[in-house]
């Protein structure tokens, strides 16, 4: 055993240098045939590679599926952080476009303030509604205008479109207007196009009621309801909605005025209808005047002369 031990490691070496030589010896001539600048030598390395490289493609697929596998990842981590930064900027968008909602609707509102057409004699202070009652017995908002303003109990507070109701509590920096739907709510009003005077009640519902109606049958559905000006509490003309007809047959009165989103008001500073003390002259048909007898009195004291 020992012996063969010793033959085999006898051959093994000279064969390992010898193949060692024989390598060397080829990577040498490949490294001569790949240098040589010759046309023969440039054919013959064609058609080398035109032999082996087609054959070596199965070689080459799982280096290309590893490349490919690590391309596609990085490609993925990319995206992945894209779609990161987009989740993010898509929702800053979403608090802007909410943002950019409300100044939109909050400039409306402005707008419509100021294109109210009042009588000219009439002033107004705009007030930021703050808060409303919350109560379903009790429909008022609390306004940050007050005494300090020159606001008064009464006064009539509007929105950009028509009446919203009337102030009722001031305090020093607030007020507080009760709404047009409150039950304590009266309002003598006047009806397009027939003339026709009412009373426009509230009863906690978002149609107030049309009371003390004089004729019934000359008032439609869809006639103009504004503010009559009787008792001297409010300016006459101010927009306070349309009749409309419940189940029942009621009528009631739709409100011009946007009660869902009541963030301004303008309160009307009026001061009453001016009252006529003075009952003026009286003027009478005029005397006739007594003829003049001096004319003829002259010749015949001459006459007599």
């Amino acid at each position: 055993m020992a012996r063969d031990r010793s033959q085999r490691e006898d051959y093994a070496g000279p064969l390992r240098r010898l193949l060692l030589g024989v390598v060397l010896l080829c990577l040498l001539g490949i490294f001569l045939v790949w240098r040589i600048d010759s046309p023969r030598v440039e054919r013959f390395r064609a058609q080398v590679v035109d032999t082996v490289i087609p054959s070596m493609d199965w070689a080459m697929v799982p280096v290309t599926g590893t490349i490919n596998l690590i391309r596609d990842f990085q490609s993925y981590q990319r995206l992945s952080e894209q779609n990161r930064e987009l989740r993010s900027e898509l929702r800053q968008m979403r608090a802007w476009k909410e943002a950019a909602l409300q100044l939109e609707q909050e400039n409306a509102r402005l707008l419509d303030l100021n294109n109210v057409r009042l009588d000219p004699r009439l002033t107004y202070i705009t007030g930021v509604v703050m808060a409303d009652s919350g109560s379903p017995f009790r429909q008022s908002v609390l306004l940050n205008v007050g005494a300090r303003d020159g606001i008064v109990d009464g006064w009539a507070a509007m929105d950009g479109i028509g009446l919203v109701g009337r102030i009722s509590g001031v305090g020093q920096s607030s007020a507080r207007a009760i709404l047009l739907t409150d039950a304590a709510s009266s309002i003598p009003a006047t009806i397009q196009p027939s003339g026709q005077t009412a009373l426009i009640t509230g009863d906690n519902t978002a149609a107030p009621v049309v009371d003390f109606l004089e004729n019934r049958e000359l008032v439609r559905p869809g006639d103009r309801v504004v503010t009559s000006g009787d008792g001297g509490v409010f300016p006459a003309g101010l927009l306070i909605g349309q009749v409309a007809e419940d189940r029942t047959g009621r009528l009631r009165v739709r409100l011009s005025a946007d009660y869902e989103r009541l963030e301004f008001l303008r309160v009307l500073r009026h001061h009453g209808t001016e009252q006529i003390d003075d009952h003026g002259g009286v003027v009478g048909p005029t005397a006739p005047a007594a003829p003049d007898n001096s004319a003829l009195a002259q010749p015949a004291e001459a006459a007599d002369g």
